[in-house]
């Protein structure tokens, strides 16, 4: 099975979908499309799944392909699986700002995620792929600190101490 998901973004991310409009692949295809419009012929389409769902779906996923939210990425790589992720970017009205470019091209130096950055190249990526290899997360101290550092500086200083 290939599960494709957008997220829980409030945006449209119809550029990813499309990639997988007709595509026909040999097996199950689950798309978990969101607020886009776009629902990809072939593809079993949901708007939303709870998180259970997802996590079960990404489990028995032989790929998974999604938008480079830090929440879905986190999800895939906490179910065994090395995500291929292209991320939403701001110029289509996918997002606020590019912050998902950098997080994804951190991760694929990293060795977490196979990043494409356009969808019309998706597809070459679920054929090359052997399946979503099995992530090991153990204790990393350096890419704790690492993400910690990218997340402090993407996000907006908090007035109220936490952090």
């Amino acid at each position: 099975m290939i599960v494709v998901t957008v997220g829980t973004n409030e945006a449209p991310f119809d550029r990813l979908l499309r990639a997988f409009d007709g595509a026909r692949p040999d097996e199950e295809l689950l798309v978990q499309h969101g607020p886009s419009s776009l629902r990809p012929a072939g593809a079993r389409c949901v708007p939303f799944l709870s998180y259970d769902e997802l996590a079960d779906a990404i489990r028995r996923a032989r790929v998974v392909v999604m938008h480079a939210g830090v929440g879905s990425i986190m999800t895939a790589l906490a179910n065994g699986k090395r995500p291929i992720v292209v991320p939403r970017l701001r110029r289509f009205g996918e997002a606020v700002d590019d912050h998902q470019v950098a997080l994804a091209r951190r991760l694929d130096a990293a060795g977490l995620v196979t990043l494409v950055e356009s969808p019309d190249d998706v597809l070459g990526a679920v054929e090359t792929s052997a399946g979503s290899p099995g992530v090991e997360l153990g204790a990393n101290p350096r890419l704790v600190a690492e993400l910690k550092e990218y997340v402090a500086s993407v996000l907006p200083q908090s007035t109220h101490g936490v952090g």
